[in-house]
């Protein structure tokens, strides 16, 4: 499936998955896949963090799946440590715009603040693109998340789900949220026909 020809990601989140992907994969490997996705220009150049066009969806796209070829089958668990970074990037220097700076949210139930982080990433991802199409909510007594604009499915397509650095993304939101690691699965994707991604979070790990 083809998403919006026209989709953009502004600078914050651009500099945000690049400060994550040199943390995870160090300037080397990070300068390598820069390479390998037509990204040169941020070689030793991050964008400002500023809501202003970044790069196309498509590139960004294209940036994940750089990833996954350079690191082969280890690429999937890159991308997801990436995603885990790219949230820690957003709670040190994001806060406002995530809408949790200050934020208190030991006095609720766990469910709860799962629904709150949850929110609060969609509000976060529709302030810095209009064009995004998420929400979050129930299903058959789970807790979900679904985006219909997803990034890096972008002109992409695959016989199963691909969106690992949204996974850990959200399994760190989470985590942050209540202190427990919960399960979190994709169990719909765009690169795969569906009209959408859909994250499915299951009970904490044990």
């Amino acid at each position: 499936m083809v998403a919006q020809e026209n989709a953009v990601i502004v600078n914050a989140l651009v500099r945000q998955a690049l400060v994550a992907a040199q943390e995870v994969m160090g300037e080397n490997g990070l300068n390598a896949v820069l390479r390998a996705s037509g990204l040169d220009r941020f070689l030793n150049n991050f964008p400002p963090d500023n809501l202003e066009p970044g790069i196309d969806a498509w590139q960004y796209a294209r940036f994940n799946e750089a990833v996954e070829e350079f690191y082969g089958r280890g690429g999937r668990g890159i991308l997801k440590r990436i995603g885990r970074a790219s949230f820690q990037y957003a709670i040190r220097e994001q806060s406002t715009l995530m809408g949790i700076a200050g934020m208190a949210l030991k006095a609720l139930p766990k469910k709860q603040r799962v629904k709150f982080i949850l929110n609060s990433m969609v509000d976060a991802l529709k302030k810095s693109n209009p064009q995004v199409e998420a929400w979050a909510g129930d299903k058959d007594g789970k807790l979900i998340y679904v985006e219909r604009t997803c990034a890096i499915c972008n002109n992409r397509t695959s016989d199963k789900p691909i969106c690992h650095l949204y996974i850990g993304s959200l399994s760190e939101a989470i985590k942050w949220a209540t202190g427990d690691d919960y399960i979190v699965r994709e169990t719909a994707c765009i690169a795969m026909g569906d009209d959408f991604c859909q994250f499915e979070i299951d009970d904490p790990i044990n």
